[in-house]
């Protein structure tokens, strides 16, 4: 198993797997873990790797350029000048590769999860910042994006050190008994809406028309039901808790009419 960690601040993996099964684990050959400073990545003579979002609003959001370079050659490939004329995800899984997100938003990490990536013969692990990452990340470049729970990190570093410790675990061998392997036993309650920053145009896909439009009110509105189509898709459970509107109802109700849930299981009835 190859773990490459994508991260803004490596120095905070500086001893993180120098000791316990993932240091015996490592001298064993059984697995090999490679920090990458996305900052070598960065932008320009100044190397940068956030930019403030589209549509206003507070903090910054990470780059898609610094990620997609590094992943690119992290893995060999050649820039894709036009993401939509390439699955890369899909190609990534053929190849028994998993690009994954660190991010609240994706699924929970079980070890049902954990397992199904320790079939994998390589993850690359990417450490979410700020306010997230360009929407883009997620659409074009990430094959998985795991969470390891409902509760705020200061960055994906934390999440990346647990999962490569989980699925480590699960690698045959690295916990010395081969038959022991496998036998291991928000604000408003919603998750939030995509990010985007600049440039408007990357690889052939551009940000949402409503978030260059200056129309504040129109990207209040887009943002909120946004939040809650993703809600919907993926955290379905977070609904029942959260503070709905009218507006929010007939909203849901609408995504339910459609009957495109996506992404996720058991989607309840909005009460």
């Amino acid at each position: 198993m190859e773990f490459d960690i994508l991260t803004l601040f490596p120095e905070m993996f500086e001893g993180a797997f120098r000791a316990g099964i993932i240091r015996r684990a490592v001298e064993a050959g059984l697995v090999q873990v490679r920090v990458h400073a996305l900052r070598a990545y960065g932008v320009g003579r100044h190397q940068v790797t956030d930019d403030a979002p589209y549509g206003g609003g507070g903090g910054m959001v990470m780059k898609p350029e610094p990620i997609f370079a590094a992943v690119e050659d992290i893995l060999g490939l050649e820039p894709v000048e036009d993401l939509r004329a390439v699955d890369l995800p899909s190609r990534f899984r053929a190849e028994g590769v998993s690009v994954v997100l660190l991010s609240p938003q994706g699924k929970v990490l079980t070890q049902a999860l954990a397992r199904d990536l320790a079939r994998r013969r390589r993850l690359v692990l990417i450490c979410g910042r700020y306010e997230g990452v360009d929407e883009r990340v997620r659409q074009f470049l990430v094959t998985d994006e795991v969470s390891i729970g409902d509760y705020v990190l200061s960055g994906g570093e934390f999440a990346a050190m647990v999962l490569v410790d989980v699925v480590t675990r699960l690698v045959p061998g690295a916990l010395g008994d081969p038959g022991a392997t496998f036998e291991d036993s928000f604000a408003e309650g919603l998750l939030e809406y995509p990010h985007y920053t600049r440039p408007a145009v990357f690889r052939g896909v551009g940000v949402p028309e409503v978030l260059l439009s200056g129309n504040h009110a129109a990207i209040v509105r887009w943002r909120r039901q946004e939040s809650l189509r993703r809600t919907w898709q993926r955290r379905p459970d977070l609904l029942r808790q959260a503070r709905l509107s009218a507006e929010d109802r007939a909203f849901l109700d609408s995504l339910q009419a459609e009957g495109k849930p996506g992404e996720g299981e058991g989607r309840p009835e909005v009460e």
